[in-house]
């Protein structure tokens, strides 16, 4: 296992810089917000430790980039701002994300208050779902692992046409996997920055994915014409648990993240570290690394503290006797689901540590 270790100082111009108008920026926040902040160049922080590469196949490994500090993405010229007028994140099914009509609306449900929790101030907004034959995108069958793929820089054209006029971005998200062009495996999400908008699919999310008895192989395409999605009608969707949730909550994040202009964090573990699989996503936090939580807050202007009380807020709300996981073919559409945040209980007493020191 290899560490990324940078030194003290290099941290501290990361978060702070040297361009004096934006220390004296940083100077201006209030004592409990640089009190955090100040926690990425503590040696001995328990809140904000270094990055660990564990193969040759990580992401920095990899794919080789300049890291960006905090004075890099304010000075961005191509950097995208919310407005009064832009300021809504809209989300857009495409296809079903549960096994019912009530689950798929729940677990959206969920990812939306999320957002609105994460990104904090702004106005998150659901479209209705559309069928996958409403993109007239392409699709396949995955030669490697069997399962249906469509394709994703298709789509982004798609959500490009349906853009609100107040949006700042709009995202799509599907449980089909994601292939962005014919010599690839799959992705796991694509975004067009300049455009605002992204599609991500949290297929490979679920814990049979990659297991022999995987339900959502295809054996073959019979397809009648061009616009024959029938194959769409009945395909497979994994069992909405904790951790399928959690890891969408993280993929969704980490890519309308790049839209607000955040580039692969190489500072410190962060959310917004690149990963090329799952495991290396895993191992990724919920956390953004106080440089990229300051290049957030510049872009969003919201209090820290009340930022980390709404995903308390989102972590508590009908968390109450919450089983693992939901029926997985229930026929009863109008069960009422509890919210499955096992996965998040870590994540909440790491942000109950951070409000201690806000609150000092």
């Amino acid at each position: 296992m290899q560490t990324v270790q940078h030194s003290e100082q290099t941290l501290k111009t990361a978060l702070i810089s040297k361009n004096p108008a934006l220390a004296s920026q940083y100077e201006k926040l209030d004592a409990g917000q640089r009190r955090l902040m100040n926690e990425a160049f503590r040696p001995d922080s328990d809140l904000f430790g270094p990055i660990t590469l564990h193969s040759q196949s990580d992401w920095i490994n990899s794919h080789p980039e300049a890291p960006q500090d905090f004075e890099e993405f304010f000075s961005d010229p191509y950097r995208k701002t919310p407005s009064p007028a832009k300021c809504s994140i809209y989300i857009q099914c495409i296809g079903s994300l549960g096994n019912t009509r009530s689950i798929s609306e729940e677990y959206v449900r969920w990812l939306k208050g999320y957002c609105e929790a994460f990104f904090y101030g702004l106005r998150v907004k659901l479209l209705e779902p559309v069928p996958v034959s409403a993109t007239r995108c392409s699709f396949r069958i995955n030669d490697n692992t069997q399962n249906l793929q469509i394709h994703a820089g298709q789509i982004l054209k798609f959500l490009k046409k349906r853009k609100p006029e107040d949006a700042f971005c709009i995202v799509g998200i599907t449980v089909i996997d994601l292939y962005p062009r014919d010599s690839w495996n799959f992705v796991f999400g694509q975004a067009s920055l300049t455009d605002g908008v992204g599609i991500f699919s949290f297929a490979r999310y679920g814990s049979d994915f990659y297991s022999s008895h995987y339900e959502g192989k295809v054996k073959k395409l019979q397809k009648k014409s061009s616009s024959d999605y029938s194959v769409f009608d009945n395909y497979y969707i994994p069992e909405v648990t904790s951790v399928l949730l959690l890891r969408s909550c993280k993929t969704l994040t980490h890519e309308i993240g790049h839209i607000f202009g955040l580039r692969h964090c190489q500072w410190l573990a962060c959310l917004m570290q690149g990963s090329n699989h799952l495991e290396e996503a895993d191992r990724r936090p919920l956390n953004l690394c106080p440089i990229c939580l300051r290049k957030l807050q510049s872009a969003v202007g919201f209090s820290i503290e009340e930022r980390y009380k709404a995903l308390v807020r989102w972590i508590d709300d009908e968390s109450t006797d919450t089983p693992g996981v939901t029926p997985k073919h229930s026929c009863e559409d109008n069960v009422n689901l509890p919210k499955p945040v096992e996965a998040f209980k870590e994540w909440k007493e790491w942000i109950t540590k951070c409000l201690a020191i806000l609150q000092k």
